[in-house]
């Protein structure tokens, strides 16, 4: 079984989130999108709220033979790696910053947990920009942040922002 997780706070879910689970479909037997739950944050939508919305938005894609889950955790990354079996950790990369943050955090990941490897996808060009702190500013100031996150995702958006 190639198990991978794909960490990340999700807050909120984007485009761009969505095309590497897409691309990763291919390689793994089974992806664990891991939403974590950070108490140094304060996250526009909860962790529950967070992993819904995810459950929701991955009924809508075709994953051939691998199989998707939504699960939650605190703590290291490689920690929860380790203890779900996982062999691998999925990451997009955007541009050089997101390697030079990403680089580090792989290689303290294989300090912690030697067999689990790190799986860099590069970012879809169209959404090279797109974080989930941009589209939450840009969102807040009213631009336009259609195409570029889930319809879903920005309907609660709107509903969260009243």
């Amino acid at each position: 079984m190639r198990r991978a997780i794909f960490p990340g706070s999700f807050d909120p879910l984007t485009n761009g989130h969505l095309d590497v689970i897409k691309r990763s479909l291919p390689l793994f037997d089974e992806i664990i999108i891991a939403v974590l739950n950070n108490p140094d944050k304060t996250p526009l939508f909860s962790v529950e709220e967070r992993c819904l919305m995810i459950e929701q938005i991955l009924c809508g894609i075709k994953n051939g033979d691998c199989r998707l889950i939504v699960d939650s955790f605190s703590g290291l990354t490689a920690h929860f790696a380790k203890a779900k079996h996982a062999t691998a950790i999925v990451r997009g990369i955007r541009a050089v910053s997101d390697y030079e943050y990403e680089l580090r955090m792989a290689l303290m990941n294989r300090k912690l947990e030697p067999t689990v490897e790190t799986v860099f996808l590069m970012a879809a060009e169209e959404y090279s920009y797109v974080s989930s702190d941009l589209m939450k500013q840009v969102f807040r100031l009213g631009g336009r942040v259609e195409g570029l996150i889930p319809e879903l995702v920005e309907s609660k958006m709107r509903e969260k922002l009243k």
